[in-house]
């Protein structure tokens, strides 16, 4: 069988059995993007000013809930507002780590209720499948997804051998796991897609241990399936448009690449 990465988005999202991941290659193919925005920033407003100017070029919009130091019940509401509007997903990148009843309350509770309007959220796997399944239990009746964090994009982490391999084997046997945070694909004997951090046009790092890898190497060499990016697009002196649209580009032209469609 030819491997799943070799398919066109419009083919996997045909034949995936997941109606989120239907939806989300359905997005990747309409918009010709695979490029989520990491929009990890602190201000309510700043938030939603970035997924409205970006929104049209992303598929997925990754945010960190917890730094915004003005969250309320309305953030939420325009987030899910944005998303319709501009037609992509939300992925609160919330890597829960704890006791499967504990990650219910985390998930489906609190002042954040993540399941009720984040398509996609993420765990660790170090408390034993008991937190798929925990999460599940909230996420799988809202139609939600989870992935696993198989691997990281900072210098010296310790998700790897073993432990990583320990995440492809939990994630082909739970339906609620759409894929993996990673750097590659990881498995052909099912469709789990891999978003991939740490992702810049020029290979690099910062000061905290951060790595860069390009699109073509990440995309085309790696089998992953879409690349998130946060500084490149809307840091200091950055067009949030134009860098937006320059890495939407790159990230479709190293997938046709993958295709083989020159």
């Amino acid at each position: 069988m030819a491997s799943y990465s070799l398919k066109t988005y419009a083919q996997r999202g045909e034949e995936h059995a997941h109606p989120l991941v239907k939806g989300l290659f359905a997005t990747m193919e309409r918009k010709q993007s695979n490029l989520s925005l990491a929009a990890d920033v602190s201000a309510k407003a700043e938030l939603l000013a970035l997924a409205d100017t970006v929104g049209p070029y992303i598929c997925v919009l990754k945010t960190h809930i917890d730094v915004v130091s003005d969250f309320d019940a309305d953030l939420v509401e325009q987030l899910q507002a944005l998303a319709a509007k501009h037609d992509f997903l939300i992925f609160e990148d919330r890597k829960f780590a704890d006791i499967g009843n504990t990650v219910k309350l985390q998930y489906g509770g609190g002042i954040y209720r993540i399941a009720d309007w984040a398509h996609i959220t993420n765990c660790h796997i170090i408390p034993g499948e008991g937190i798929i399944q925990g999460l599940a239990e909230v996420g799988m009746p809202k139609g939600r997804g989870l992935l696993l964090l198989a691997e990281m994009s900072s210098a010296g982490m310790l998700a790897t051998g073993a432990y990583t391999d320990k995440n492809v084997e939990m994630a082909i046997a739970n339906d609620f796991v759409i894929g993996f945070i990673g750097s590659r694909r990881f498995t052909e004997e099912r469709d789990l897609i891999t978003m991939t951090p740490g992702v810049g046009l020029h290979a690099s790092g910062d000061a905290l241990g951060q790595q860069y890898r390009t699109p073509k190497k990440i995309i085309t060499e790696n089998g992953s399936d879409i690349i998130i990016v946060g500084r490149g697009i809307y840091g200091p002196g950055k067009d949030a448009v134009v860098e937006a649209k320059r890495y939407r580009e790159a990230g479709w032209a190293a997938y046709l690449d993958r295709l083989g469609h020159k």
